[in-house]
């Protein structure tokens, strides 16, 4: 049986500290040759990356918050629209973890309803940084997502102490129960584990091994 290709749930990720405009370039390129739902770089390439990818399918993310998430909401909601402004069609925002672990949840809700509403069209993933949270907290927490009109849970920042794991992708995939996205990131490097995470609820994968996932499918499948 011939599986779906992968590449269209994946963000082809550069989030390395010392990316350059040319390693974004080569990672736009090779997100249109294999088709990836996204790239997901830096702000600062938003422009870059806009150009690059104009009249593709494949959209531009960037990060918000990122990788700490412990800015003024205010910030938040500037970078939201800045890299909006330039080009940017999917946010993905840090949480307020010490906030969230302190029970200030109102307070983690009206922070992503905000930069929600600036993000406007764009597509907001809030990043709760799992290896965190206990399972309670988690659950609470992926409610405050979908309360505040977010479209994707997202797991890690792939930054933190731990990334996704299939308990932490069912349990919030179970939570939201189909009525926003589950994005899986942080360690996932083949195929196999892709499969799984896919398995176990997610509906977009976190990746910088995204070729390499896409070519052990390729394989598998005999293509």
């Amino acid at each position: 049986m011939i599986l779906q290709n992968p590449a269209r749930v994946i963000d082809h990720t550069l989030l390395k500290p010392d990316a350059s405009a040319d390693q974004v370039r080569n990672l736009c390129e090779e997100a249109v040759e294999y088709g990836f739902a996204s790239v997901c770089i830096p702000s600062v390439y938003v422009p870059l990356a806009t150009d690059l990818l104009y009249g593709s399918e494949v959209a531009v993310g960037t990060v918000v918050g990122f990788p700490l998430g412990y800015v003024p909401t205010a910030v938040k909601v500037f970078e939201t629209a800045e890299a909006v402004a330039r080009g940017a069609s999917e946010i993905d925002m840090v949480i307020h973890l010490g906030a969230a672990l302190a029970g200030d949840h109102a307070d983690v809700e009206d922070e992503i309803r905000q930069v929600v509403r600036a993000a406007e069209k764009a597509k907001v993933k809030v990043i709760l940084e799992c290896c965190y949270l206990d399972d309670p907290r988690k659950q609470t927490l992926a409610g405050c997502v979908m309360n505040a009109g977010a479209a994707y849970v997202k797991t890690s920042t792939g930054f933190g102490p731990g990334g996704a794991t299939l308990a932490d992708v069912a349990l919030l995939a179970q939570m939201v129960a189909g009525r926003i996205g589950v994005k899986a990131a942080g360690g996932i490097r083949d195929w196999e584990a892709c499969r799984q995470f896919l398995a176990a609820g997610a509906t977009r994968i976190g990746t910088s091994a995204g070729m390499s996932i896409v070519d052990q499918w390729r394989r598998e499948q005999g293509l």
